[in-house]
Order: structure tokens, then C-alpha cells, then sequence
């Protein structure tokens, strides 16, 4: 807004924006800096500008009204969901999804089965997905230095810079992108490079794969991307990777490693091993783990090279790297090496050799080439970008999405370098810190809103199709990059379809609907190559660098905010992480005996000194944590995400640098002598002696498959007050397997969003008065230098004899005659009998008016038409998704039938990746949920106390190598 007529202001730098502080420009300086150009330029190009006046209102787009349906279309019928299919683009890699879409908004989205990266799986950032596009923080208009502008005004300011740029061949532009693998957006950043030769195209993002191309550079001379089968290996070893909680394809990994991980046969069950400095989902699946400090994996990966002849001598082996080569080299064929994103390429080189010397290559793991459209470097293309900026190279900056003013690593000043820079663009969803230093900011459209096509790993290509109308106007980078041609008009429909044009065979029109019908694109996945891997890489650093003694801190994206890009997503923000179990904040991560060392507890503020740059934030002491490394999740600190997310966390990318993007030797640690309130969702990390999660080794299964049933009494059907069902009726239940789950949480955020379960922010959560319907508990067993950790998904038991319905005074907690708990909203009083009599604490009280998440205009579309949305004082939980149930009911019973196995699928079932959930009909003999509550290993939680309850678990076998020093049974005492 105008400090005075005549004066405008923006914030010049990142200081001034942490702290609120404008700084004031005359109009001619705003001129000079909108269009960079002094006032002769502006009189020799006004010519231009008379000349574009035309185009610029041949742009404006019609005013559309909203009228009632004259004839209602066919296919939208009141009460029945639509779904569609489009792709979200994370990291540079799509995920195919189903969104279902209710009267025109969209208010679910599922995993599409057809699409190779989902398998018709989510998980927590596609569930969470919805939230950001009804986010009523959203950015909503184009704006040049905080005042509103139309669209027109920025195409004119832009041709001004092309057509100055031009002049010079593209000299002095600009265009700075995430990872790109839309094939019709890179087409388009082609053809403008060509045009205009001497710009350039730039790419950032700070959770990247440059280690992954390098290495894969220098095993096969050219960057490749893995795309493993674990499916298909009997023994996998990762290396510092947590390839089942995140990275491209992580969904089909999932899949097809749980897969091999429900079969409690030894022929067919795989072996896991993994070594990792942060404790991560993987390494709790893993039946053997090592916590290692991350840059001491490298010389581990090269013994274990050296011992099955992939690689020279490499130092004496230890007993566990031994028996892992020892296991490796007796699958060869059939077994899989995996390095994080975050190792050295020389690690990423190592498991390449390791996995040719095994003969792996082409069986376990295939190579391709990488979806995205440039798989270079991100760290030395932003240190172009700002070497050019502080030389003056640069007129015109675009940056089309991200967020570098933030994520930029420490030691590259691009806030200070972008100051010199005369037009700055930023397209963004929000308005964030970036914008905050560009003239120009661009509302940028939710992928829910907007044409564009994206690959997989694999290579295959979608099409991104909209469900909605943009909301607040926003434009895709598409229509951006349009701006700078001749075709600033084009939409990017027009600009999508016409790349297809000339890509699909046979009839195109057929062809293309098709594509937006099956959300794949048929004969777009990469071809395999045929690879030779060299010589084992170089050593990165010197074995007897003197690093043993110092702390290493590892850099790592947040589980839950990744990258910083969803800090403003209350869903997410309040999901607990998979292992710590924190909300709404971050913080360091340290080891037991690293925290006895330092003498510091779980909350204690410290001043952490990296590089000569230093960050306060309060630690968290982490079972299975690395001694000596100390992990800081970015993605926290923001001083401008929004309501949500503004000022929530500590900054880690303060210390990130571009050197070394992973972490590394050299962290210091200080007390401050103050302390931090950190909430976690769970506040014990052991079952306390009880019997919660069963487990036991393959070995001992094999002896006694009863185990799990025998390690707690429960009463038999003759002890129940309640009498058996009639035979017509249906009895509803669930069954769990723990030895598929992994923890992910996306079953969390998609009853969340199935169920409309609002957020009730920091301060309740420290209350115990998160809202979840299902949690996900944690447990630590065994050595808290290396425990062995177990997951257990909480919905609901829906006991036969439920405590809970035997002293609510009203009446609101009942039972159906198919079994399930039920709960009648409006005869709540909020006694709250029934929480506390209730062992597994799955009832949750509206304390106060949560449901106010929903009152704001644009959130009132995120809310479920088929869940009703609770009010104040009163009790909720999980319901098995009733809705579904009776929907499959009135469908069986239009076409006279019983509803069959399969036809309902809870909102948590659908979305695990793993299949961990199964529900259905106990009436059905031969159904699913059938066969798993006749497994040897089912149990009931807490059964003993005569509940009965109808959600089951099979319990965790794992299938640990007799070889590795230190039996199964003595690490679980």
C-alpha cells in the first residue's frame, strides 16, 4: 500500500523482512526498477509498449458468471462423486491420483491405480494436498510492489525486458526453476533459449538428487536414475537411504517390499539391512540396523565392495559387514544396495558397483534415464545464477516457483544478489520470502487447478488436468514462460494439447482423451539401459582426517514439511513424525549417549556453530540415533508462510551450505541455559512390559506360529454379554499387519480428510487434545543406543463389549447390529465417561470450536459432503469410514446382493502404500479380513480385558541373519 503519494514500498533485503521494515522508493526509482531501463530506454521502447497495447487487451480474459443449471449435465448427479485423474509433481517426479470431486470441488484425493510410481497408493503430502488448494492464504492477485495489478500490466513489463533482452540475443536474462519434468514445459524453456541464446536457465531446489546423477556419472558416464525392484530381491542393504519414506517411486518401493514382507515364509520373505545415521521408517522395518554416523558410511560401503570383489582392499572388515557381504554375495542376482539422496556420489558410485558385481543390474535394479528435463547439478547452477547477479550480468530474473530467498544455501548471498537484479518475477502459491523481495509477484495455480504433464521415475508422462477453476485467478509456469514469447495469450491447455500433437500416435483426439482419462500417457516410460558399471570412485576425503571426535551434523527435509513448501499446511504441520512424534516443530536431533556427553535433556536450547554460523534450537534426544552426528530437519524458521506457518521452528538452511548440502564435521554445540516447549503426541516410548506389539524372529515362529495368541489371554465368545448376529447381517472388521506397516502416516492425513477432522494447533496438542480419528504409535524395544522400533496404526477397536457404551448416561455411543461402535452426535453432552473408561484412549473431545478450520469461505469446500462436521462438546472417533459402508450397502441393495470383498475401502486403507490394512465382512468366510483374523500370528490389543475388539493386528516377524554377531532375541532384552 502507499506509505504517501508518490511512494512505494517493498522490502529490500532479508533482514529488513524478518524484521518488518520497509524501505521506501520514490515513483521514478519503481519505474527504473519495474521495467529496468533508465528514462532513455523507456522513451526509445514506448513505441513497443503503444505497439503491445493491443495485444495486452486482446488478453484480458471474459468475465464468467455463475448462473443455475438451465439443463444439469448428465454426468453430475447430487450426491455422487466424480473421479479424475491427474499427477502431483514433488521433487521433480510425478504421482499419479484419482481426486474425487463432489458438485465441481474436489475433496479427496486417492492413488491411481494405473500409474507406476502409486500402484493406487498416497501418501501424507498427496492426502494433504486439498489443504493447500483451499488455503485462504493463498496468494489471490498479481502484484507489483504490494499493490494489486491485472495481468495485462505484467505481460507489458515483460515484453519491455524481452524486447530490450533480445536486442542483446537474451543477454541479461534470467529464468530460475525448480526441477522440471514437465516435457511441455521444457519444451518451452527450449524454444525461448533458442530464440534468445545468451539467457539462461537456472534450477534449485534443496532436497535434489545432484549426489544420485553424479554418482551414477561417474559409475556409468552419464547421470542415471535406479528405479529398484525390491519385489524382486531376497537381500537389500541401504545405505543411509530411506527409500521407504520418501524419494522418487518410494510409493511402488513400499508395495512391493511389503509384499515380500507379509509372507511369513521363509522362501519368500526378504532380509532388510540398514545403515543410517537419523533413524528413519527403513531402518524401523529393517531386521538388521547400525546406526552409523553419515560420513562413515562411505568407508563401510567400501568394505563391504572390497569383500565381494567389487573393489580393492578397503581396511579390516567388521563382524556385521561381513555377514551383510557374506549374505549378499550368497543372493547374487537377487539381492539390491540402495544409497540415500543425501550420501557422496562416491557411496551412490559403490552401490552401483556393488550391484553390477553381484549381477543385480537388470534384475533387482533398473537403470533410466532421469525424468527430469535437466539432471544437472542444482547447487552449481544457483551459484551461477548468483556469481551472474553480483557481477551485474542480470537484468531480468523469472523465477517460476520455489522459494530461494529461504532455501539458498548459507554461503550463497542470493538475498543480497537479487537486490541487483532490476526486474525481479516470482511466481509463488504464496506470498513468501522470495516474493517479498521481487517487484512482481505472481499468484501461482494449484496443480488441482491448472493443465501441465509431468514423468514418473520410470519415465512415463501424465497429464495434469484441472478439477477446479483457479480460485484467485492464479497462472501456471506455462503461461509465464508464454509471457516471454510472441504467444502470450496461449492457455495452457493450448500450450499442453499442441505439444501431444505431435507425440501420441494414431488418432490424437482419441488418443488424448484417453490420456486424461487413464491419467497415463501408453509408450512414455523409458527404455531400460544396459549398463557397466567402472571402477570402484575415488575416496572423497582422507581416512585419517581427524573428524572422529567432533560432532557431524546431517541435513535432511522434514517428514512432514519437506522442503518448508507446506508450512503453512495445518494437516501437516500437526501430523506427528514418524519417529520422534514432534509437532509443529523441528529440532536436533542427537543420540542418548551424544546427549549424556553434552549433558543437555530433551528441550534444552543450544547454540549450534557450523562454518562460522550459528542457530539456536532445542534438542531431542532420539533412540537409535548415531553417536556423534546430530541431525537438523530444514523447512522450519519461516518468517513469512502464513497464519500457520510464520515463525514456527528454527531455521536449519542458516546453516546449510552449498559445499556440502548433506551435513558434515565440525558442529559445535553450546548450552543458552533456556529452554523450549516441544509437543510430541506420544509421550512414552516403550511398551512398558505390556504386550502391545508381538513380535519374534522367523525362528521362533517357525517353532511356535501361536506366539502372538498365546502371550495374552482373551476370553472367549461364551464371556460376551452380547449374543451372536443374525446370519443376514453384516459383521464389519479390520485387520492390521504389522509386519507390512511402515510407519509413513498417510493412513493419518487421509482419515483426516476423509472424516473432516480439523487441526487444533500447538498449544492443545501439548494438552493431549490432538483430534486424530487413527494414530500411529511408536515403540522402542531393546538398546536405546540401537532398539529395534515397531509401528502400530490405533483406529478405533470397536469392541463387542465396549467399556465406552456401558456408562455413557445418554446413549450416544452404541451398538449396530453389524458390530460397529457408533456414535450419536447430537445426544452427546460431553460427559466424557466413555474416553475415560475407554483402554485405548481412540476418543477425542471437541474441547472448543475446532471446526472453525471449516468456516472460512474457502475451506468450507475442503469438508466431505458426506461426514457431517462436529460442533463443540462432543465426542468423536473413528467410525470404520461408515460412510462408505453405507454407500456400498445401497448399491448391493438396488441390485439385490450382499455387498461383496473389496467393494468397501476405508479412507486408511486405501491410502497405505503397504496394504497393511484390510477390511470387510466376517460373515464372508472367504474374504480378506477372513483369512487374516484366521492367521496364526492375529492378536487383539489388549484382549485380555474382554473387549473383544474387532480391529486385529498380525503381529512383526522379522527374519534377522543368524550370522550377525548378537542373536535377534538379545537385542529385543
Amino acid at each position: 500500500m502507499p506509505a504517501h503519494p508518490g511512494r512505494l514500498r517493498y522490502w529490500r533485503s532479508l533482514e529488513e523482512l524478518a524484521g518488518e521494515t520497509p524501505r521506501e522508493e520514490t515513483s521514478q526509482e519503481v519505474l527504473a526498477h519495474a521495467a529496468g531501463l533508465d528514462r532513455r530506454e523507456l522513451l526509445r521502447l514506448g513505441g513497443v509498449s503503444l505497439a503491445l497495447a493491443g495485444l495486452t487487451a486482446c488478453t484480458r480474459q471474459p468475465a464468467e458468471k455463475i448462473v443455475p443449471y438451465v439443463r444439469q449435465p448428465e454426468e453430475i448427479v447430487p450426491g455422487q462423486p466424480l473421479f479424475f485423474a491427474t499427477a502431483m509433481t514433488l521433487g521433480g517426479y510425478a504421482t499419479g491420483l484419482l481426486v474425487e470431486s463432489n458438485m465441481g470441488r474436489p475433496t479427496k484425493a486417492e492413488g491411481n491405480p494405473l500409474h507406476p510410481a502409486s500402484l493406487g497408493a498416497t501418501d501424507s503430502f498427496c492426502q494433504a494436498a486439498l489443504y493447500d488448494l483451499y488455503d485462504p492464504d493463498r496468494s489471490q492477485t498479481v502484484m507489483y510492489l504490494e499493490e494489486i495489478r491485472a495481468w495485462p500490466a505484467l505481460l507489458t513489463a515483460m515484453r519491455l525486458a524481452v524486447e530490450k533482452a533480445r536486442a542483446a540475443k537474451g543477454r541479461g536474462l534470467r529464468i530460475l526453476a525448480e526441477t522440471v519434468s514437465s516435457p511441455t514445459l521444457a519444451a518451452q524453456l527450449a524454444a525461448l533459449l533458442a530464440e534468445l541464446p545468451e539467457a539462461r536457465w537456472h534450477q534449485w531446489e534443496p532436497a535434489n538428487r545432484d549426489n544420485a546423477w553424479a554418482g551414477a556419472a561417474a559409475a556409468f558416464g552419464e547421470p542415471l536414475d535406479a528405479m529398484p525392484s525390491p519385489d524382486k530381491a531376497d537381500v537389500i542393504l541401504s545405505l543411509d537411504a530411506d527409500f521407504l519414506a520418501c524419494g522418487p517411486g518410494h510409493l511402488k518401493a513400499v508395495r512391493e517390499f511389503a509384499a515380500r514382507r507379509r509372507s511369513r515364509d521363509r522362501r519368500l520373505m526378504s532380509r532388510l539391512y540398514a545403515v543410517e545415521s537419523t533413524p528413519g521408517v527403513t531402518g524401523a522395518c529393517a531386521d538388521h540396523r547400525l546406526p552409523m554416523r553419515a560420513s562413515d558410511v562411505e568407508a563401510f560401503a567400501r568394505v563391504v565392495a572390497a569383500l565381494i570383489g567389487a573393489g580393492p582392499a578397503a581396511g579390516p572388515p567388521t563382524p556385521f559387514a561381513r555377514a551383510v557381504a557374506e549374505d549378499l554375495k550368497g543372493h547374487a542376482g537377487r539381492s539390491l544396495v540402495l544409497a540415500g539422496d543425501e550420501q557422496s556420489p562416491a557411496v551412490h558410485a559403490l552401490s552401483h558397483a556393488i550391484n553390477a558385481a553381484l549381477g543385480n543390474a537388470g534384475q533387482t535394479v533398473l537403470y533410466v534415464t532421469p525424468a527430469p528435463a535437466r539432471p544437472e547439478s542444482h547447487a552449481e547452477s544457483l551459484r551461477q545464477l548468483v556469481a551472474d547477479m553480483e557481477a551485474g550480468q542480470v537484468d531480468t530474473l523469472v523465477i517460476l516457483g520455489g522459494n530461494p530467498v529461504f532455501t539458498a544455501p548459507a554461503d550463497l548471498p542470493f538475498a543480497s544478489a537479487l537486490e541487483k537484479v532490476r526486474l525481479r518475477a516470482h511466481l509463488a502459491p504464496f506470498v513468501d520470502e522470495t516474493s517479498a523481495l521481487c517487484q512482481w509477484h505472481i499468484p501461482q495455480a494449484h496443480f488441482l487447478e491448472s493443465w501441465s504433464d509431468a514423468r514418473a521415475l520410470d519415465g512415463t508422462a501424465s497429464i495434469v488436468q484441472p478439477l477446479i477453476a483457479p480460485l484467485y485467478g492464479g497462472k501456471t509456469p506455462h503461461e509465464v514462460v508464454a509471457s516471454l514469447t510472441s504467444q502470450p495469450e496461449r492457455t495452457p491447455y493450448e500450450i499442453v494439447r499442441d505439444y501431444w500433437k505431435a507425440k501420441m500416435p494414431g488418432d490424437f483426439e482419441t488418443s488424448w482423451r484417453q490420456a486424461v482419462h487413464d491419467g497415463v500417457i501408453p509408450g512414455t516410460a523409458s527404455a531400460p539401459k544396459a549398463v557397466k558399471a567402472g571402477g570402484p570412485p575415488p575416496i572423497t576425503r582422507s581416512p585419517d582426517r581427524p573428524i572422529a571426535d567432533s560432532l557431524e551434523i546431517v541435513f535432511r527435509a522434514d517428514p512432514t514439511i519437506y522442503d518448508g513448501r507446506f508450512a503453512n499446511n495445518g494437516w501437516l504441520q500437526e501430523l506427528p513424525k514418524p519417529i520422534t512424534k514432534l509437532v509443529w516443530d523441528n529440532a536436533l536431533l542427537l543420540a542418548p549417549a551424544t546427549a549424556r556427553g553434552l549433558n543437555v535433556t530433551s528441550g534444552d536450547v543450544v547454540r549450534a556453530t557450523y562454518r562460522g554460523r550459528s542457530v539456536e534450537a532445542p534438542v531431542w534426544i532420539l533412540p537409535g540415533h548415531a553417536p556423534g552426528s546430530v541431525t537438523f530437519h530444514f523447512g522450519y524458521g519461516r518468517p513469512r508462510a502464513g497464519r500457520l506457518g510464520s515463525k514456527t521452528g528454527f531455521n536449519a538452511f542458516a546453516l546449510r551450505t552449498s559445499g556440502a548440502p548433506g551435513g558434515g564435521p565440525g558442529l559445535e554445540l553450546r548450552k543458552t541455559g533456556r529452554s523450549y516447549a516441544l509437543v510430541t503426541t506420544q509421550q512414552h516410548a516403550t511398551m512398558e512390559g505390556r504386550a502391545i506389539v508381538r513380535a519374534a524372529s522367523l525362528d521362533e515362529f517357525e517353532k511356535n506360529p501361536k506366539f502372538a495368541r498365546e502371550m495374552a489371554e482373551a476370553p472367549g465368545p461364551e464371556d460376551s454379554a452380547y449374543h451372536p448376529y443374525p446370519a443376514h447381517e453384516y459383521a464389519w472388521a479390520m485387520a492390521i499387519d504389522l509386519n507390512a506397516c511402515t510407519g509413513c502416516n498417510a493412513c493419518v492425513v487421509a482419515c483426516q480428510a476423509e472424516n473432516n477432522i480439523p487441526t487444533v494447533g500447538k498449544r492443545e496438542a501439548a494438552r493431549g487434545h490432538a483430534m486424530h480419528w487413527l494414530r500411529v504409535d511408536r515403540y522402542f524395544e531393546g538398546d536405546p543406543g540401537n532398539p529395534r522400533t515397531y509401528h502400530q496404526p490405533v483406529p478405533c477397536m470397536h469392541c463387542e463389549d465396549a467399556p465406552c457404551e456401558l456408562v455413557c448416561p445418554v446413549g450416544a455411543t452404541v451398538h449396530s447390529a453389524e458390530g460397529l461402535n457408533d456414535m450419536v452426535y447430537n445426544r452427546c453432552v460431553g460427559t466424557r465417561y466413555c474416553l475415560n473408561n475407554c483402554p485405548y484412549k481412540v476418543r477425542h473431545f471437541n474441547f472448543f470450536h475446532y471446526s472453525t478450520q471449516f468456516r472460512a469461505p474457502s475451506m468450507r469446500m475442503l469438508a466431505n459432503p458426506d461426514v457431517t462436521v462436529r460442533w463443540r462438546g462432543v465426542m468423536e472417533k473413528c467410525t470404520y469410514c461408515v460412510q462408505r459402508i453405507t454407500q456400498a450397502k445401497i448399491q448391493s441393495e438396488k441390485e439385490n446382493r450382499r455387498v461383496r470383498d473389496g467393494e468397501i475401502v476405508t479412507a486408511c486403507q486405501q491410502a497405505c502404500p503397504a496394504e497393511a490394512i484390510v477390511f470387510g465382512d466376517l460373515r464372508d468366510a472367504g474374504s480378506r479380513v477372513s483369512r487374516r483374523k484366521a492367521a496364526p500370528v492375529n492378536y487383539g490389543l489388549l484382549a485380555e480385558l474382554g473387549t473383544r475388539p474387532r480391529t486385529t493386528y498380525l503381529a512383526a516377524v522379522r527374519n534377522p541373519n543368524p550370522a550377525v554377531e548378537g542373536s535377534w532375541e538379545e537385542k529385543r532384552s
